[in-house]
C-alpha cells in the first residue's frame, strides 16, 4: 500500500490518527520528490518537502527508555546516602564512632578496630603492643614496673614512684626486646614520671583518650606487669571518680623506695603506700607526700601494675595505674603477697597531657 504525504507534512494512520510534523523549511532536503520503503515495510513517495514519516511512538519510547535508569541512578544515590546515616547513627547510639573522642592531639596511637570495638579481646590486642615492664635497679635493690609508650622513638610515661632513686632501668617490649632508659624528666607531686630509650625506633603507641568524659560504670582495662608477669590484662569498671589519693613523693618511705613497683625483689613491701580518707595503706608513705585525684576502679591491679595504662573500650589511655589497697595480712608481716581486692587507682590521663610539656623539658624533676 502506498501511502500519500499530505502538502501539510501531516501523516495519518489507521493505527495512530495523531498528526506528525516532519516538513521544515531549515530541514536539508532540496524540494526534490522522495520515494523509498517506510519502517513498516510499505512504499511511500514523496514530494517536494517531504520526507518519510518517524516510527509510530518513537520519540516517546527514547524518552521511556532513559527515565528508568536516571530513577535507577536516583535510588542508588539516596540509599548510599541513607546507609549511610543509618550506619553513623547505629554506630553512635553503639558508642561506635570511628573517630577518636581524645580532647588532645598531643599523641596519636592505636585505638581499637570498628570490629573489635567493646571488647577485652579487642583492646588488649590494640594497646598490649604499647606497654611495657620497666625494671629500676637501685641501692635499696630491683623493682617491676610498667609503663606506656606514647612515641614511637621510645618516650615512655610511668610513676615517679616507680624510677624513683634507680640507678639503672631496663624497659622490656612487649615482644621481649630489651632497652636501656633514661629518664628525662618527673613530677613528684603528681607521681608522673618519663623516660625515654636508648636507640629505640618504630614503637607501636598508645593512644591519650580524655578522662573527662569517664563516668561511673564505664568499662575498663588495666594492662601491666604485675608481679613481673609482663602483658597481663584485667578489666572492671570505674567504680568512683576524684578520689583524693595521697602517695609518696621520692623513696623515702617505708617501703623502701623504688621497690613500691613490686614487692619481694629487695627494698621493702613493695604494697604501693598510700593514703586515702585520712587513713593510711600498704604501709608507710613517708614523710614527703602528694595528693591527686584519681580514677577508681575494681579492675584488678597487684604490684608491678604501677605505671600501666588504664584504658577505655576505644583503646583509649584514660589514666596510669598508681595505687592499689591490699589487705592488711600482707602489711602485717604474713610474708604473702596480697593481691587486688577491686580498690584500685589511676591519675587521670588529663593530668598527664597537661603535664607532659613539663616532662619532656625536665623542669619538674
Amino acid at each position: 500500500m502506498t501511502e500519500n504525504l499530505r502538502p501539510s507534512g501531516a501523516h495519518s494512520t489507521d493505527q495512530d490518527p495523531t498528526s506528525y510534523p516532519y516538513a521544515s523549511p531549515s530541514h536539508p532536503y532540496d524540494g526534490a520528490a522522495h520515494s523509498g520503503t517506510a519502517h513498516d515495510g510499505t512504499a511511500y513517495a514523496g514530494t517536494a518537502g517531504g520526507y518519510p514519516p518517524p516510527p509510530p511512538y518513537a520519540p516517546t519510547t527514547r524518552r521511556k527508555a532513559k527515565r528508568p535508569v536516571a530513577l535507577l541512578a536516583a535510588v542508588a544515590i539516596a540509599a548510599g546516602v541513607i546507609g549511610g546515616g543509618t550506619a553513623t547513627l547505629v554506630g553512635q547510639l553503639n558508642g561506635q564512632d570511628s573517630t577518636a573522642t581524645g580532647s588532645s592531639g598531643v599523641v596519636n596511637g592505636t585505638t581499637v578496630s570498628q570490629s573489635s570495638k567493646g571488647t577485652v579481646a579487642g583492646v588488649a590486642e590494640a594497646v598490649s603492643p604499647a606497654i611495657v615492664e620497666i625494671g629500676a635497679a637501685s641501692s635499696a635493690g630491683r623493682s617491676t614496673g610498667s609503663g606506656v609508650v606514647i612515641t614511637e622513638d621510645g618516650e615512655i610515661v610511668t610513676n615517679n614512684h616507680v624510677i624513683s632513686g634507680a640507678q639503672q632501668i631496663q624497659v622490656t617490649l612487649s615482644t621481649g626486646k630489651t632497652y636501656t632508659a633514661d629518664v628525662v624528666g618527673t613530677d613528684p607531686d603528681k607521681d608522673l614520671a618519663l623516660i625515654k630509650l636508648r636507640g629505640a625506633s618504630g614503637l607501636k603507641t598508645a593512644a591519650l583518650g580524655d578522662s573527662s568524659q569517664v563516668k561511673v560504670g564505664d568499662q575498663v582495662v588495666a594492662i601491666g606487669s604485675p608481679e613481673g608477669l609482663t602483658g597481663t590484662v584485667t578489666s572492671g569498671i570505674v567504680s568512683a571518680l576524684d578520689r583524693d589519693v595521697t602517695v609518696a613523693k621520692d623513696d623515702s618511705g617505708s617501703s623502701g623506695g623504688s621497690g613500691q613497683g613490686q614487692g619481694g625483689q629487695g627494698g621493702g613491701s613493695g604494697q604501693w603506700p598510700f593514703e586515702f580518707g585520712g587513713q593510711q595503706f600498704n604501709g608507710d608513705t613517708g614523710e614527703q607526700t602528694t595528693t591527686y585525684k584519681a580514677l577508681q576502679t575494681d579492675a584488678s591491679l597487684n604490684p608491678g601494675n604501677s605505671g600501666g595504662a588504664l584504658i577505655n573500650m576505644d583503646g583509649e589511655i584514660i589514666g596510669i595505674n598508681s595505687a592499689m589497697y591490699a589487705p592488711s595480712s600482707a602489711a602485717a608481716g604474713s610474708g604473702s603477697s596480697a593481691g587486688s581486692v577491686g580498690l584500685g587507682f589511676a591519675i587521670p590521663v588529663n593530668t598527664l597531657k597537661a603535664d607532659l610539656d613539663t616532662l619532656r623539658a625536665g623542669d619538674g624533676s
